[in-house]
């Protein structure tokens, strides 16, 4: 008597550890574990995905949307970007492997769906452009920072009481604007655009620099800024880069700079 209690008992417990779940179609079966999967037999299935074979084992009362959260782990697809077929036909998410009749070693097709593949292609085509124009980018830098060391020495040679050759400001502004041209010509977007408008401005900066020692060469008594009028003015290309037209020398002792704003 008690051993068959004892054995009850033990039943009654296992079945409250194991618990049940109504699935679609009115059968009644063990309840699935974090989503994924049901406790019963495991079966084996061959995927195939392109040229690649997958041999995925799951619960025999699995969902094709729980066969699809272990093939994400196996393809780097996730669940929403694949979509299956069985016997010519497209599963969905809440269809019961085995309510279709899945089983054993049955054979399951996986494609990935077209509009996911055509936004990764978008994708990696901008990546490129942004990488191409970033490179770009990069070698007018590097062209900027040779020049800036020219500028540097003009600053210290004028600072040594040297008057310096006023084609040398001439010759150095122009090849400030070749940069610049190179820049209005890349076509850049996201952090690339950042950065090829940081450095737009760092060459203006210079050119600026250029046009107030320039005046200070012309004018070497002059102290301070009051004596210098600098009007520089800059247009802007199509592509949002600014230009540089020719300083004008005014009698004015003010100095003013008009500015295009950037995008």
């Amino acid at each position: 008597m008690k051993k068959h209690a004892y054995k009850r008992g033990f039943e009654n417990k296992r079945n409250e550890e194991i618990g049940w779940e109504l699935r679609p179609g009115g059968m009644l079966v063990q309840k699935r574990i974090d989503g994924v999967g049901a406790l019963g037999p495991i079966i084996k299935i061959k995927v195939s995905h392109g040229s690649y074979q997958h041999e995925i084992n799951v619960p025999a009362q699995s969902t094709f949307g729980d066969l699809k959260k272990l093939l994400a782990s196996e393809t780097g697809l996730e669940p929403k970007e694949q979509r299956l077929l069985f016997r010519g036909k497209e599963k969905e998410d809440e269809d019961c492997l085995h309510m279709v009749g899945v089983m054993d070693m049955s054979k399951v097709v996986l494609l990935e769906d077209p509009a996911s593949r055509e936004r990764k292609l978008q994708a990696g085509k901008k990546d490129t452009g942004i990488s191409k124009a970033c490179e770009a980018i990069s070698k007018v830098r590097a062209e900027v920072d040779k020049l800036t060391k020219k500028v540097s020495a003009l600053e210290s040679t004028m600072h040594n009481g040297t008057k310096v050759a006023e084609k040398e400001f001439s010759i150095l502004t122009e090849l400030f604007m070749i940069q610049l041209l190179k820049l209005d010509s890349i076509m850049a977007e996201g952090e690339a655009k950042d950065q090829r408008r940081i450095e737009v401005r760092r060459i203006q900066s210079f050119v600026e620099t250029l046009d107030i020692l320039k005046s200070k060469n012309s004018n070497p008594f002059s102290i301070g800024s009051s004596a210098v009028s600098v009007t520089t003015k800059w247009q802007k290309f199509e592509s949002g880069v600014g230009s540089l037209s020719a300083p004008m020398r005014t009698g004015s002792t003010t100095v003013t700079k008009d500015w295009e704003l950037f995008d």
